[in-house]
């Protein structure tokens, strides 16, 4: 399970929510904070923090996932999806339509900071991941593969694709005004 699912299984433990509603509700929260921090959220956030929390319900519920039992498979489809989520990561933020309130967060901070995507992401995966252990969320191998190596992987697909984690995604405020004609897009 990923830090951010060790954290929303730990949080379903105290409300009677599904996952993907947890999930949203997480994103909520990681926007409200983002926003705090100055990284106003955009029209790709909002859709984000609700689609990724319906789709993760119905493809939890269709069964639509094989769950491989073998350790060789099991530990194939984690670095495969690692590397896919580094991939996508890059292709969704490239186009600059305002990152997911996690991304969002690691591309703030990442700027702010001026650290690697990969230090960032590592903190932020590893502070997530103890929250959700402090809050019973269940931990594994995987987990800890994951809180290492998606940073690297994100970092990695941006160097590859050439995306500075530093540019600017469009927010809401920017959105509102290039449709009024007094803005640009980024």
């Amino acid at each position: 399970m990923s830090p951010w699912g060790v954290l929303q299984v730990g949080l379903a433990g105290y409300v009677s929510l599904t996952f993907g509603q947890v999930s949203q509700i997480v994103g909520l929260v990681v926007l409200a904070l983002g926003w705090v921090l100055g990284f106003a959220p955009g029209l790709g956030t909002l859709a984000n923090m609700f689609f990724v929390g319906y789709f993760i319900d119905a493809i939890m519920a269709s069964g639509l996932l094989p769950q491989p039992r073998e350790f060789v498979r099991q530990l194939a489809m984690l670095i495969f999806s690692v590397g896919l989520i580094g991939v996508a990561s890059y292709f969704y933020l490239r186009v600059q339509l305002g990152a997911g309130p996690r991304d969002g967060l690691m591309v703030g901070l990442v700027s702010k900071l001026n650290r690697p995507v990969s230090t960032v992401r590592i903190a932020i995966e590893g502070t997530v991941l103890i929250l959700g252990y402090i809050l019973g969320g269940p931990i594994g191998i995987g987990t800890l593969v994951n809180a290492l190596l998606l940073g690297p992987s994100v970092q990695f697909a941006f160097r590859i694709g050439g995306f500075d984690a530093k540019s600017e995604q469009l927010n809401l405020y920017r959105l509102v005004k290039c449709l009024s004609g007094d803005g640009d897009l980024p």
